[in-house]
């Protein structure tokens, strides 16, 4: 029989009691599933009973559904003028108890965040050339590049895949270059409205510019007034399009990590660890001894070193993550018995 969980879409700042119902997103049933909220002390999971699956193995066109439904519910939540902290898509609890002990560990980040958030959206920009077809000519005018057509043109001999590559490149160069000039007058201009700011990777050569940023509710309309100015400055040859009012999606995104023990265990062994019980300290310690020994740098002549300090770099990290878990449950000290493990296995960070 399939196990039955908590799905968790994000955290408010409230333990208001909210229940609401929306058509089920992950099948193409014609259901309706009921969303609430569980709340502890002064905070609340926004959550819907939904089968486990594992979100990763899903079928595309599922987890586009899911994607759907998921950012649909975060929106009705925000509609209620509620700041809500988004939780990473396909987060399940096994069950309400362990979404109080989610909130319980992650309280104190939760509250951190949320007074950060609070009366705070995110708004996507992407800024794409409207003519690009225009824009590359505009760039082959360039001085330069110019000459160096010019010059190939007066040659005797006809042009090498060569010189075509070294004009190619001479193009790109330009055309980098006013994109990079343009993205940079688009982010001076409306960071001044922000309270942060992030540049997100452009999908294709005819896109300027793709950043998020997050304002001030009250601010939205400033915000959008200087992309019209910016619109008209640049003579509408960028098309602007933007994207909200989102929740912090770009900034603070709560991820639930499930630790295991077996990676816990080969992670200790790995850094010479023997002790059953240690400190954060006595990780770095750990971490600082297998480091220096190996080193690439220190090992220049000997196989597989890079490989070696790679493990050593990831059983830190894993150590460094259970030391955070420990922490939220109020544990100074890292114990590594499978009985205290399954206390602490639990860890609530922001996604990276």
């Amino acid at each position: 029989m399939d196990r039955i969980g908590k799905y968790i879409f994000g955290v408010i700042n409230s333990n208001t009691n909210f229940r609401f119902f929306i058509p089920n997103f992950l099948s193409e049933e014609d259901s309706i599933y009921e969303i609430s909220s569980i709340p502890y002390q002064d905070i609340s999971a926004i959550v819907c009973d939904l089968e486990i699956v594992e979100y990763t193995h899903m079928r595309k066109d599922a987890l586009a559904k899911l994607l759907v439904g998921h950012q649909k519910v975060i929106e009705r939540i925000m509609n209620l003028k509620c700041s809500i902290l988004p939780v990473k898509l396909g987060t399940f609890a096994l069950d309400e108890a362990e979404v109080k002990d989610v909130l319980s560990k992650g309280y104190s980040l939760i509250k951190k965040i949320t007074r950060e958030i609070n009366d705070k959206v995110e708004i996507d920009v992407v800024c794409v050339w409207s003519d690009f077809t225009a824009a590359i000519k505009e760039a082959g005018e360039q001085k330069e590049i110019r000459e160096f057509k010019e010059k190939l043109l007066k040659q005797p001999k006809s042009i090498t895949i060569d010189e075509q590559m070294m004009a190619g490149g001479l193009l790109k160069k330009e055309i980098d270059q006013m994109r990079e000039k343009k993205a940079l007058k688009i982010q001076d201009a409306l960071k001044t409205l922000c309270a942060d700011y992030k540049q997100h990777e452009l999908m294709d050569d005819k896109m300027v510019a793709n950043s998020a940023f997050l304002i001030n509710e009250p601010r939205q309309k400033e915000f959008y007034a200087k992309i019209e100015d910016l619109n008209t400055e640049f003579e509408e040859k960028l098309n602007f399009r933007c994207v909200g009012p989102l929740p912090p999606y770009s900034f603070f995104t709560l991820e639930i990590k499930r630790m295991r023990f077996n990676d816990i265990d080969w992670a200790r062994k790995r850094l010479g660890i023997l002790e059953d019980c240690i400190t954060k300290d006595d990780i770095k310690k750990a971490y600082q001894r297998q480091a220096f020994c190996f080193h690439p740098d220190k090992n220049p002549d000997k196989p597989g070193m890079e490989r070696e300090f790679d493990e050593i770099k990831k059983s830190y990290n894993i150590l460094l993550d259970y030391a955070q878990g420990c922490a939220q449950s109020g544990k100074e000290s890292l114990y590594f018995n499978e009985d205290e493990f399954k206390r602490n296995a639990v860890l609530v960070k922001v996604k990276e």
